[in-house]
């Protein structure tokens, strides 16, 4: 955890500075090296001197799955309490540490990744490195720190259990995976979570935190070979190899299916969704653009257009693909009046079947390729953000030079191709979760679409 009432001042000269490191995508690309160091530890590099910033994100395979099946949230956890202490330094001892050299440090747990972002000056570099590198060599797991740490974490849950979007989202996983790792909340249950031991915490660093899934990506100020010293001083002494428990594959429930989660508020939420499309799959791009029309595109998107601006029946509707490692979805969700959940879902599935019938007109498909070739851009304009970006592409096991080849590769989509990935996300119907006081809007199912005679 941090403390931001202490950390503000100093983090905002180095947050400000580091909002200015802006790196095109086609200078990134130019620029990206991959970079070995002299103990073997591999990162995606961008040597950048715009401003005297380092930017590191960094990832272990494993995350949230890895949990104990009766201990969801032993991740999440593990996550909080990383700065909380290591070493020879107490919490208030590192975080002062952090916040005199205006370091930003933190880790997050993911489905399938254990994930660490470390920013900060380049004349700080050699502590920043240091501190990361006792917190994951010498977590500390004081029991006041985790007594805290977790009461924080009951609280949250706790107000889950009243908040719309937070039941739905977790019901949805619940009725699209199951018993399988992913239908788990990644920050655990109100029941799983108290009972999460220091030997629990400690057992997940020592199974997880090794250098055989070790990814990381870098930009800033730094020569390579300063970066190769720092890294294997960081990561060199880490155990060899992680200790996992194997993860199925899995796809999601079969659609239609809907559920219902009694809550007395008065905005009814749905969440609705269905199979997706793995990363590695050679359609995904195809479904990516489709799924942009359909719902990613914001005020552009179909969902949009229909659910709010003509019909006026939610203040927001979205949909996205969500890609792991071992399956994928397409998830959306809205919120509406109690009394208008029936017509907003109806109209959701209007539109869901519409596309799957019929596909995009070329006039949709020509302007979601336009605008996620342009947005590109705006998603890898700083240090921070490009390095975030590194790191995805090598979690997803793409080229180092995909920077430079994804234009095309959005440009390469034709009509067909949309049409069919809109057929196979959308032909079956969805599955949906609606959360709120309306009992009729789950009390059946739509139907899949009829086959169309070609």
């Amino acid at each position: 955890m941090t403390y931001p009432f202490l950390r503000t001042a100093l983090s905002l000269a180095a947050g400000v500075a580091l909002s200015l490191a802006a790196i095109s995508p086609s200078q990134a690309a130019a620029k990206i090296q991959h970079l070995t160091s002299p103990g073997g530890i591999e990162a995606w590099f961008v040597q950048d001197a715009t401003v005297p910033l380092i930017a590191m994100e960094y990832s272990f395979g494993g995350g949230a799955a890895q949990d104990p099946k009766d201990k969801p949230g032993t991740a999440n956890l593990v996550a909080d309490l990383l700065d909380e202490g290591s070493g020879d330094l107490d919490s208030k001892t590192f975080h002062e540490r952090l916040d005199r050299r205006a370091i930003e440090l933190s880790f997050s747990a993911g489905r399938d990744t254990f994930r660490g972002s470390l920013r900060m000056l380049r004349d700080n570099k050699d502590e920043a490195f240091d501190l990361l590198r006792t917190a994951l060599t010498a977590p500390r797991f004081d029991t006041v720190d985790v007594e805290r740490i977790r009461s924080q974490v009951i609280a949250g849950l706790r107000r889950d259990t009243t908040n719309p979007t937070s039941l739905a989202s977790r019901k949805f996983l619940e009725v699209a995976y199951g018993d399988h790792p992913y239908g788990r909340p990644t920050n655990g249950t109100l029941e799983s979570v108290p009972t999460i031991t220091v030997p629990d915490l400690k057992e997940y660093v020592r199974r997880v935190i090794a250098k055989d899934t070790l990814k990381i990506a870098v930009v800033g100020d730094v020569d390579p070979a300063t970066l190769g010293k720092l890294l294997d001083q960081t990561f060199g002494s880490l155990p060899a190899k992680a200790s996992l428990t194997a993860v199925p594959d899995i796809e999601a429930a079969k659609p239609p299916q809907r559920a219902l989660v009694p809550l007395d508020v008065p905005q009814t939420v749905i969440t609705f969704g269905g199979p997706g499309v793995k990363r590695s799959d050679p359609t995904f791009m195809a479904a990516y653009v489709v799924n942009h029309i359909l719902g990613g595109g914001g005020l552009s998107s179909r969902l949009y257009r229909e659910v709010r601006e003509k019909r006026g029946l939610a203040y927001s509707v979205f949909e996205s693909l969500l890609w792991m490692e071992h399956s994928a979805l397409f998830i959306g969700n809205t919120g509406t009046r109690a009394d208008r959940a029936g017509e907003t879902l109806d109209a959701v599935e209007k539109e869901v079947r519409r596309i799957a019938e019929e596909g995009p007109t070329q006039k949709e498909l020509d302007e979601a390729k336009s605008y996620l070739k342009g947005s590109q851009m705006l998603a890898l304009d700083t240090s921070s953000k490009l390095a975030q970006a590194l790191l995805q592409y090598q979690q997803d096991k793409l080229p180092i030079d995909y920077i430079e080849k994804r234009n095309a590769i959005v440009d390469a989509v034709t009509m067909d191709d949309a049409k069919q990935a809109a057929k196979r996300l959308w032909g079956q119907g969805l599955l949906t979760v609606v959360v709120g006081r309306t009992p009729q809007a789950a009390a059946q199912p739509a139907a899949a679409p009829a086959p169309k005679s070609n």
